[in-house]
């Protein structure tokens, strides 16, 4: 038997990110949980209107989206842990320049070069609709066909309901032919 659990979000884990932006000319850092996918070339961040890192994403329209995983979970949990508002985190990660011009952590395996699309907003929530403009990948995490092979990238993964960090890794089996 099921139980109402009431208006409880089920859709986490999701992954966790890093988003990165330049607030008034150095790169700051946050975390943001509530991610996700709205096409294939175009993603959604929603995060708290008061967070620092908004500031620069309105002004420059263009920031990074990095996926975190095991051996890049500590430094980047120390980027949520920490108001821009507060202190300065452009020291937090050594990071390169993308080619559209966002803060790219070198020690994220996996960073998408956004654009902001669009920005709506929600109670309490900005919502940036982003189009990914370059994705950086590190060669580790490639197949032979130099796509992103999750049998080689293990993205962390956040769950808000118990505030906890997993893994990933398990393959359960293919797309489509779960029934040959």
């Amino acid at each position: 038997m099921k139980k109402n659990v009431g208006k409880t979000l089920a859709l986490y884990p999701t992954p966790v990110t890093l988003v990165g932006a330049f607030v008034n000319d150095k790169p700051n850092w946050m975390i943001v949980a509530h991610v996700g996918i709205i096409g294939h070339d175009r993603i959604l961040i929603s995060a708290v209107k008061a967070h620092y890192t908004n500031k620069g994403i309105h002004e420059k329209k263009i920031l990074s989206v990095s996926l975190v995983d095991e051996k890049f979970l500590k430094s980047a949990d120390r980027a949520g842990c920490v108001s821009g508002n507060r202190e300065d985190k452009s020291n937090f990660f050594e990071f390169e320049i993308g080619e559209a011009g966002a803060p790219v952590p070198k020690d994220s395996p996996l960073t998408m070069e956004c654009s902001v699309e669009d920005i709506f907003e929600t109670k309490g929530f900005e919502n940036f609709i982003l189009k990914i403009e370059n994705t950086y990948a590190d060669e580790k995490i490639l197949d032979e066909k130099n796509k992103i092979s999750l049998h080689n990238f293990k993205p962390a993964l956040f769950s808000m309901t118990t505030y906890e960090y997993f893994s990933t890794g398990n393959f359960l089996g293919k797309c489509m032919h779960m029934n040959d």
